[in-house]
């Protein structure tokens, strides 16, 4: 028997300022780090382990980054040593920080394999312009010619340029591990389509769960397709991880999510995240019906506002998973314009 959904509720008017932290549970602080970029904060944990801490996730690495987190070290973590830093997955607003704890402060790095192989390839890889994979890639998507342009002739944003060096070693994290920190026990469940191997935390001693970026309240993860695997169907990952993280999902859960506020509802919301996704696909399906599309054309129905600015390319990948997705289902297939600028193009039931 179905059971109904709760709505989505917070216990949290408010997130904490920065350089202080709320206490979630016993054991349990909340901290924000900001992000300079229109999402613009990071959640952080620090779980109590007596003698030390564990945390979850680190924000950007940056000098005032650097600042910020001696502040904390100091004012709501008492001057306690951090032994374990575990990552959900391997994006610089959540690994950014991770190696200069690891060389700085002697913690030990807990995360997936895909996450810190992600993380330490991407870091070492530094580019002065984009390369031509990339270039290539933007065009077939059927980029703005003048952004493109712009782009072609820009440093773009380098994995380095908020992500400190990272030392060898980490202690791997896998689907079905459990993890204590905080006077808990953490079932490790692991979802993919917006990282590779994103690891979100069940608590098996309450209601407890460290969701990262795979579980949000009130905003979608961004869900995108890359040069590095261009023909990549990250959707489909998105989906099978909803549905699969459902089955353990109840309504008492207090996520602690990696951006936004903690809530339940648990159920709800990645009911929520599924249909969201499925609608917008039958209405991308449609909209390919009636005429042949280029990735931008799609924006409009995907979004429903007017993308400018830095969200034009997170809006780009996102189309294109949308895109490779109906495609991968048997749904969509392109053909090439004579300017190398794929058209998209419904098939029908």
């Amino acid at each position: 028997m179905n059971m109904p959904f709760g709505p989505l509720r917070t216990p949290f008017e408010t997130a904490p300022d920065t350089g202080t932290a709320t206490e979630i549970a016993q054991g349990v602080l909340w901290m924000r780090l900001p992000l300079p970029m229109v999402l613009n904060h990071v959640n952080v944990y620090a779980l109590d382990d007596g003698d030390s801490w564990t945390l979850v996730d680190t924000g950007l690495y940056s000098r005032k980054s650097r600042a910020l987190w001696d502040d904390l070290l100091a004012g709501p973590l008492a001057g306690k040593p951090v032994r374990r830093v575990i990552v959900t997955h391997h994006h610089p607003d959540h690994m950014g920080c991770a190696g200069w704890f690891q060389s700085d402060h002697g913690a030990e790095l807990i995360t997936t394999r895909t996450a810190w192989l992600m993380a330490r390839m991407l870091q070492l890889d530094a580019q002065d312009r984009p390369t031509p994979e990339t270039l290539t890639f933007w065009r077939r998507a059927g980029m703005d010619p003048e952004i493109l342009a712009r782009r072609a002739a820009e440093r773009p944003f380098n994995f380095a340029d908020t992500v400190a060096p990272m030392p060898l070693g980490f202690t791997r994290i896998r689907e079905g591990d459990t993890v204590t920190a905080g006077s808990r026990r953490w079932h490790v469940r692991i979802g993919h389509g917006h990282a590779p191997e994103h690891a979100t935390l069940w608590s098996a001693d309450c209601n407890l769960v460290l969701g990262g970026d795979q579980l949000l309240s009130t905003i979608s993860p961004n869900i995108g397709v890359y040069a590095t695997e261009p023909e990549a169907d990250p959707l489909s990952g998105w989906l099978d991880s909803c549905t699969r993280l459902a089955t353990h999902a109840t309504e008492d859960h207090l996520v602690l999510p990696g951006h936004k506020l903690p809530f339940t509802g648990l159920p709800k919301r990645l009911d929520q995240l599924i249909d969201n996704h499925h609608q917008a696909l039958a209405r991308l399906q449609a909209f390919l019906a009636e005429a042949p599309r280029t990735a931008p054309d799609c924006f409009g129905l995907l979004f429903k506002r007017t993308i400018t600015g830095d969200t034009y390319g997170l809006a780009l990948v996102e189309a294109v998973a949308h895109l490779n997705h109906l495609h991968a289902t048997g749904r969509a297939r392109w053909t090439e314009r004579p300017d190398g600028v794929r058209l998209w193009h419904a098939v029908a039931d």
